[in-house]
């Protein structure tokens, strides 16, 4: 009796439950991507063709639709590529061990670099690893494998040495590898005075769950670009509040529904109030300053 009761009742019930949720966090995913304005215009085009197949009976038309909507979703596994790659990987890197305290310092260190760095003007393009692989997006680099800390950094992007140009890859504790060639944004919506560095800060985080901190060679200014977005003009507070946001405060374990919201939702906090950003001409977000030249 309770089995057909649970049949009849619930098994639909936690059916669409279950679809509900799917359908909602998969919207949530596709609005936040980069591919969100092409499919949206696929399926209003596909929505319109429909409309008027069914309205003038145009069986050719309609067998062409149902046709190309087997292939539909291989064009969105190719155009969401970067943003599937990246969740599956979130997903399978799950954090179930706590390391506040050794992300913690891991932070200072970039925090007195970028301080350092920022004061003489020497730019700087740091990457900061965590689930996912970045020697996969990056086209080169140096093997360095030592520890990090803001003397060796410094170091590494004093001008007149051999490997300053390009990003530094930070694995852990450890610079990883240095003078790596990151991939530029293909975004349309950025300002042409953004500098080399910032786009591909933001080009790194379009491809993986990587942070970029950049220093601005040309006003000393700090910045930091997280799943292709990037905040201009931040201050150390501020940076060290949105590292300590997204690699220390991570809770053990969640549930997969919490997840995905943190995943698909997670924008970059911006610690000020709106009116204090558009009052301050040197902070802004993705709208680079007009004084900012490129490099």
């Amino acid at each position: 009796m309770i089995v057909k009761y649970f049949q009849e009742v619930w098994r639909p019930a936690v059916e669409v439950l279950i679809l509900t949720v799917g359908i909602y966090y998969a919207t949530l995913f596709f609005r936040r991507s980069r591919g969100a304005p092409i499919v949206t215009g696929f399926l209003l085009l596909l929505l319109a063709s429909t409309v008027v197949s069914a309205a003038l009976d145009l069986r050719v038309l309609r067998w062409l639709l149902g046709t190309f909507f087997a292939f539909f979703a291989v064009a969105v596994l190719v155009i969401f590529q970067p943003e599937l790659r990246r969740m599956l990987a979130e997903l399978g890197n799950l954090p179930f061990v706590n390391t506040a305290r050794e992300q913690r310092e891991n932070i200072e260190v970039i925090i007195q670099t970028v301080q350092r760095l920022g004061e003489v003007r020497i730019g700087a393009l740091i990457a900061l690893e965590q689930s996912i692989q970045l020697l996969e997006v990056v086209d080169s680099g140096i093997v360095v494998d030592c520890e990090a800390t803001p003397e060796m950094l410094e170091t590494i992007f004093f001008p007149n040495n051999a490997i300053h140009d390009g990003g530094v890859i930070i694995r852990g504790d450890r610079i990883a590898h240095a003078a790596c060639i990151f991939p530029l944004t293909q975004r349309q919506d950025l300002q042409k005075s953004l500098g080399t560095r910032h786009r591909a800060a933001i080009g790194l985080t379009e491809e993986s769950d990587a942070v970029a901190v950049v220093v601005s060679e040309e006003t000393g200014s700090i910045s930091y670009a997280y799943k292709g977005e990037i905040a201009r003009g931040v201050s150390s507070e501020e940076l060290r509040a949105f590292l300590t946001s997204v690699l220390v405060k991570r809770p053990r374990s969640k549930g997969l529904l919490e997840w995905a919201k943190t995943s698909f939702t997670e924008s970059i906090p911006v610690p000020r109030s709106a009116a204090e950003r558009s009052a301050d001409p040197t902070h802004s977000v993705t709208k680079p300053t007009s004084d900012e030249r490129p490099g």
